[in-house]
Formats: structure tokens, C-alpha cells, sequence
């Protein structure tokens, strides 16, 4: 009990001078009597603290961060799903306009030939030994087996599987494709024929061949084809742009005369098409054709005048003195 009372003493007498200390010097500022032993403790202890620091610092900083490691984590998973998304955004809306750009096109094409449509998207391609494309639009939606399909460059091909919600589109570049179709400005028939898959690459070549019915028709490079129509309407209606004509084989005496046909549509990039569900109530003829491209101007060549020799006479240049141009009498050179 004496041990307990005698420390607590002392330590009551030392928290009193600590604070009469701390007094006399916090209020005597510079002139504190106290500085120099305020400078005896700042040598003997700022060793031990800056030492001190050293050690814990680091310790408390490993702390820090392994306290804040996960929260770290969350953050930066945060921020890559927002970039993730905002790419996603930007790329959608970069898809969004090219569609509605070729909607726009598709809608505009179908208004000249007064076509009623119904708008659609390839999801897939075939891959068996027919040339075809899966579009997104089936029964549901109105879609019927042999319905043109069309995009805004021209003829596609024809609905020949019908689902629910998906429908199967056999391309015109099928060697079993047989279309009726008219030449530009002539009006002479024939029928365009798929050539396959051997016919959408490789240099000079063309998957469309043209035979026309009638051998003697004149025809030329450059002409362009579109579709004649079928009996109903179905499975082509009339007036839709096909291609233009590349090559003309060599007439040999036969019923048909030969053409190959290089196609407005590419068919190796589909993306946005059309089924017409309604034919137009008049044969559009050549009226959904595009504009024929303007040929190029013709080059002038310019013609520099040639510098006569000084002091030569000018061909022309009439005799010094003479009033009139001289004349021959014998009419000779």
C-alpha cells in the first residue's frame, strides 16, 4: 500500500512540473528560458524518433495497402467494365448509323420501283454446295416461300425456306438460279443463271452468265439487265437491278447468244436486305436502275505556238509595199 501511494505521488509531482514546464515555455516563445533544454531533448530523442518512424512507416504503409488492396481491386475492375462498356456504346452506335444509312438507301430504292418491303438482316451464310443466306425475319413476320429479296444495290435472290422467326434465301449466284431479265433500253429478253461460288472471286471473274434468247440482238459491254418479272410475280418481281454486262461471247450460229454479268450486289458483304411482300401495281422497267456514271472528260492537248527565227517573214505576212496579197497567174505551188 506504502509502494502504491509513495508512486503515485511522484508521478502526480511530475505531471505537475511537465505542465508548469510546458507553460513557462509555450508562453515565453523565443525567449523561453527553457529553449536550451528544449534543444538537449530535440539531440538526444529526434535520433530514436526518426529511427523509430523508419521502422514503422513502412510497416504501416504494407498495412495500408493490404487494408486497401481489395478496394483497390473493385475500383479498377469498375473502371475496365465502364471502358468495356463505353466501347461497346461506341461501336454499336458506329453499327447503328451504317444500318440506318443502308436503310435509308433500301427504303429509297424500293420507293422508285414502288415495291412493298419488309427489312431484314443476314445472320449467317450457307455452307453447303448451295449459295445461301439465313436472314432474321420468317412466317412471323409476314415471309413467304419465293418473295423476292433484294437490297438497296439490287437483286439478291428468293425465299426458299420459311421458319418462324428465320427464313433461307437462295442467291441468284446458285447454278440452280434461273432468272427471267431484260436488257436496258432494248427490252430484248433473256435469262440470268448463277455461276456458284467459283464465280465471286478470283481476277476477271463473274458469277452471273446472260443468255439472250434472241442471237441477232444487238447487245454491248456495259449494258445493264434487270429482272422481267414472273408469271404472279413470284418468284421475282420486275424492274429489280441485276448487273451489267462485262464480256460477250463470240456469236457461233447458235439459237443464243452468251453474256457474262457482273452484279450491283456484292454478295460476299450482305447485310441489310429486303423482301418485298407486295409487287408493284406497274412494271417499274429501268425507273430503279442507278444513275448511269458520267464519262470522263476528254483531255485537250494544247497546242503551243511555235517561235519564229528572228527577222524570218510569217507565212502569210503580206510583201513590204504590196496593198494586196500577191497572186500566181499560173496557179502553181
Amino acid at each position: 500500500m506504502k509502494d502504491t501511494r509513495r508512486t503515485r505521488v511522484v508521478l502526480g509531482v511530475l505531471l505537475v512540473v511537465a505542465l508548469a514546464m510546458i507553460t513557462i515555455d509555450y508562453r515565453g516563445g523565443a525567449e523561453s528560458p527553457l529553449r536550451g533544454l528544449r534543444g538537449v531533448g530535440a539531440t538526444v530523442f529526434g535520433p530514436v524518433e526518426r529511427a523509430s518512424a523508419s521502422v514503422v512507416r513502412p510497416v504501416s504503409n504494407t498495412f495500408d495497402a493490404i487494408t486497401d488492396a481489395p478496394g483497390e481491386r473493385r475500383r479498377a475492375d469498375r473502371l475496365e467494365r465502364q471502358n468495356h462498356k463505353l466501347r461497346e456504346q461506341l461501336r454499336s452506335m458506329r453499327l447503328d448509323q451504317d444500318k440506318a444509312a443502308q436503310l435509308q438507301r433500301l427504303l429509297g430504292t424500293a420507293g422508285m420501283g414502288g415495291y412493298e418491303i419488309l427489312a431484314a438482316q443476314v445472320i449467317s451464310a450457307g455452307q453447303g454446295f448451295e449459295d445461301t443466306v439465313t436472314i432474321d425475319a420468317g412466317s412471323r413476320s409476314g415471309i413467304k416461300r419465293d418473295m423476292t429479296v433484294m437490297s438497296a444495290d439490287g437483286l439478291v435472290g428468293r425465299v426458299t425456306r420459311v421458319g418462324p422467326a428465320t427464313a433461307t434465301v437462295l442467291l441468284a449466284t446458285d447454278q440452280t438460279s434461273s432468272i427471267g431479265s431484260r436488257l436496258e433500253g432494248s427490252k430484248e429478253i433473256g435469262i440470268v443463271q448463277g455461276r456458284g461460288r467459283r464465280g465471286l472471286g478470283g481476277h476477271g471473274a463473274t458469277p452471273l452468265r446472260f443468255q439472250l434468247l434472241d442471237a441477232a440482238a444487238p447487245i454491248q459491254v456495259g449494258q445493264r439487265i434487270v429482272t422481267l418479272g414472273s408469271q404472279g410475280q413470284r418468284p421475282y418481281v420486275p424492274g429489280v437491278p441485276i448487273g451489267v454486262v462485262e464480256r460477250i461471247d463470240r456469236s457461233t450460229g447458235g439459237l443464243t447468244r452468251t453474256a457474262y454479268v457482273r452484279p450491283f450486289v456484292r454478295f460476299t458483304s450482305l447485310d441489310v436486305v429486303a423482301v418485298v411482300v407486295a409487287p408493284p401495281k406497274t412494271d417499274p422497267r429501268d425507273a430503279v436502275l442507278p444513275p448511269k456514271p458520267k464519262p470522263p472528260p476528254t483531255p485537250t492537248p494544247s497546242v503551243s505556238p511555235s517561235a519564229s527565227p528572228s527577222g524570218s517573214k510569217r507565212p502569210n505576212a503580206r510583201p513590204s509595199g504590196s496593198g494586196s496579197p500577191s497572186t500566181n497567174p499560173s496557179g502553181g505551188n
